[in-house]
């Protein structure tokens, strides 16, 4: 397949996006000519192999998995070929991390290019550098860094989640989740920057014009900040364009700084109590404030559904305003109604961010030594008694946190001290560390 491959792999990369790394680590594959490679495994978990003499092995998971992208397709249509089989008129964009690029630009493209039936191939194959977790990396075994639905449990809201992963993704070098980031991040960017900007220009609609969007008269400087703010719209669908998402995000960031300036140099709490110009005045920044707040809406979508969702209700903006030109253009007009404007985000607390620090920093308890577990089950009545103390406090300690309506993530810190001294004064008195099962929860 390597003189099928090397020409396809050429004309994608000349016509295509595909990041540094995906060029790179291709070429490094190729360089000294395909190899063969073993598609089975002599496992007992994935898909049996469907041919004789080989059916005691399972498929190799990354000759197996792409194939679901076809699969899941299918799945939701039958249609399915007018991507799967449309190269002419279907751009396919793969997104990974590096160390899976030579499945996706080598491995399964010679599967497409070998079934020899027009498949649709990889155009743009953007690949991310390694994202690490504070000063160190994440492990699942040793409890580092937060995985899967663990984010939700932490109480901060996903779109949050989005924001700081994208602001953040490794896309030119590793880059590393931090929590005293993620709290600067949301204070200063969201809440102070972006909430602060699009909050302001709806309520001096409500509060200085009724609800109602005012006329507006613009200015030369009117006309230099719309210049600007249209210069960052059109680096956003560049950006965007080029997968650069990261990059994009700074330019959401970016409008809503010069909409706080455009606030604050043109003053219009103070304009609105002056004369007739100064009063329109006020009306021209709320309305072009107002305005793009309404561009920001839009803007944040891929980044933030939920948030886009609730300015998009507070403004009242048209859903046939919901979409994106070139240009910054006017979408609410003067005399549009808007509803009710309130925060959009909320401050996370240095004690909040500590305690999440703490719970994912891989401080659980460490497991028991053998040696240790024999002397613990050798029933010491001192041992025991202290160790009983030592739970009925803790007990104590976590009903008054609870009473108290304490972090979520600090009561669980607590509840898993509980647990272990609750399991180390089981092995004590010579019992099960596991205790009894609850009622209702029978082992079968």
């Amino acid at each position: 397949l390597e003189e099928q491959l090397e020409p396809w792999l050429e004309q994608s990369w000349a016509t295509g996006d595909w990041t540094a790394n995906a060029r790179y680590i291709t070429r490094s594959w190729i360089r000294d000519g395909l190899k063969p490679r073993c598609i089975t495994r002599d496992l007992k978990w994935g898909t049996p192999v469907p041919l004789d003499g080989f059916r005691d092995k399972v498929f190799y998971v990354w000759f197996d998995a792409p194939i679901g992208y076809l699969s899941i397709t299918a799945n939701y249509t039958d249609q399915w070929e007018r991507w799967w089989k449309n190269p002419q008129q279907v751009e396919l964009y793969n997104f990974m991390a590096k160390d899976n690029i030579p499945f996706h630009s080598v491995i399964f493209p010679c599967s497409l290019l070998g079934a020899d039936d027009n498949y649709t191939l990889v155009n743009h194959l953007i690949a991310t550098e390694y994202l690490n977790y504070e000063d160190g990396k994440f492990s699942k075994s040793r409890g580092v860094g937060v995985f899967g639905d663990m984010a939700k449990d932490t109480g901060i809201p996903a779109d949050i989640w989005r924001f700081y992963l994208l602001y953040l993704r490794p896309e030119g070098q590793d880059s590393a989740f931090s929590w005293s980031d993620l709290m600067l991040k949301n204070n200063s960017e969201l809440l102070n920057n972006l909430g602060n900007f699009i909050n302001r220009a709806g309520m001096f609609v409500c509060k200085f014009f009724g609800g109602t969007v005012p006329n507006m008269v613009l200015t030369s400087d009117d006309k230099r900040l719309l210049a600007r703010i249209t210069l960052e719209l059109r680096q956003y669908h560049q950006l965007l364009e080029k997968v650069r998402i990261r990059d994009a995000l700074r330019c959401i960031l970016s409008i809503s700084r010069h909409g706080n300036q455009y606030i604050q140099v043109n003053e219009p709490w103070k304009r609105i109590k002056g004369d007739e110009k100064d009063r329109q005045r006020a009306g021209t920044v709320t309305g072009v404030a107002v305005n793009m707040a309404s561009m920001l809406a839009v803007m944040l979508q891929p980044y933030m559904p939920s948030i886009s969702l609730a300015i998009q209700g507070q403004l009242l903006i048209p859903s046939s305003c919901f979409v994106l030109s070139q240009d910054f253009i006017c979408t609410l007009p003067p005399g549009h109604c808007v509803g009710t404007v309130s925060p959009l985000f909320q401050k996370l607390e240095n004690d909040q961010v500590e305690a999440l620090r703490k719970r994912f920093g891989g401080g659980q308890p460490k497991p028991h030594h053998p040696a240790s577990e024999t002397l613990v089950s050798s029933g010491d009545p001192q041992l025991i008694q202290e160790l009983t103390e030592e739970v009925a406090k803790q007990g104590n300690h976590v009903r008054q946190l609870k009473a108290n309506k304490a972090e979520k993530a600090q009561v669980d810190m607590e509840v898993a001290k509980l647990l272990e001294l609750k399991k180390q004064l089981s092995l004590a008195e010579g019992k099960s560390p596991e205790g009894p099962v609850p009622k209702g929860k029978r082992k079968k």
